[in-house]
């Protein structure tokens, strides 16, 4: 399932490709910003291997990341890997680098 949107990814897609049985141990408050027209600031928790989002800004995320709308929807829909978009500048990544390697084990990323 491709997303079309930011919203539509983290509305739609997200819950359908996150995996609760590889989210186990992980407790985050992710984040999300991504600038553009169709853009936005999202909050992904992941708390006892269940995942909630929320639109908004979370006053002391765990970890933030931050990134144009066409590179993250080629993150998203596999066109991009986590790795090239973080190595090449494309994302801006604040927080524990283990953490966020586990949400892409969780499908997060």
């Amino acid at each position: 399932m491709e997303a079309k949107t930011p919203k539509d990814f983290f509305e739609n897609v997200l819950p359908l490709k996150f995996k609760p049985e590889k989210s186990a141990g992980i407790d985050v408050v992710a984040q999300i910003n991504i600038t553009g027209p169709v853009g936005g600031n999202w909050i992904v928790t992941i708390k006892d291997q269940k995942i909630q989002v929320t639109e908004g800004t979370h006053p002391s995320p765990t970890l933030t990341l931050k990134m144009n709308e066409n590179d993250f929807m080629d993150l998203v829909n596999g066109r991009l890997s986590a790795e090239k978009a973080f190595f090449t500048g494309r994302v801006q990544f604040r927080g524990n680098i283990s953490v966020a390697l586990k949400l892409r084990d969780a499908g997060f990323l």
